[in-house]
């Protein structure tokens, strides 16, 4: 079955109510993940494990309540690509409005491999002005 907008947006809704346990349901645990950059978030992750802990666990730190994604807009084409955004604040108080350009790759309904681009200097000011242990 092909993947929908419709499909992709419900998919990303668990991200945009702040339930990250939903829309993790239906990403692949041997997930081939990359963020893009140089910053404290950027990395390879070869499964949702260590993408949650590589990068989810660390934001939950330094963003009270998360990083409040937003699906801006999307394409679909065989491969997704999903631009979102976040309007976050961080514990002291900076605005972590990013923005994001995820090419995300489906099979059956499940994301199986995700590129994620990112404002990689706002990334490091984040971390910098609210260090984690």
């Amino acid at each position: 079955m092909a993947i929908t907008s419709e499909g992709v947006r419900e998919i990303f809704k668990g991200l945009e109510n702040g339930d990250g346990a939903a829309f993790f349901e239906r990403v692949a645990d041997d997930v081939d993940w990359t963020v893009m950059g140089t910053h404290p978030l950027a990395g390879h992750y070869p499964s949702k494990k260590a993408f949650v802990e590589g990068t989810f666990s660390k934001l939950s730190q330094v963003l009270p309540k998360g990083a409040q994604l937003h699906v801006e807009d999307l394409l679909v084409k065989g491969d997704q690509v999903v631009e979102l955004h976040s309007l976050a604040t961080a514990k002291n108080g900076m605005r972590f409005d990013n923005r994001y350009c995820w090419v995300v790759y489906f099979r059956n309904n499940v994301i199986v491999r995700v590129r994620a681009y990112l404002d990689s200097a706002m990334v490091a000011r984040l971390f910098e002005e609210n260090p984690i242990g």
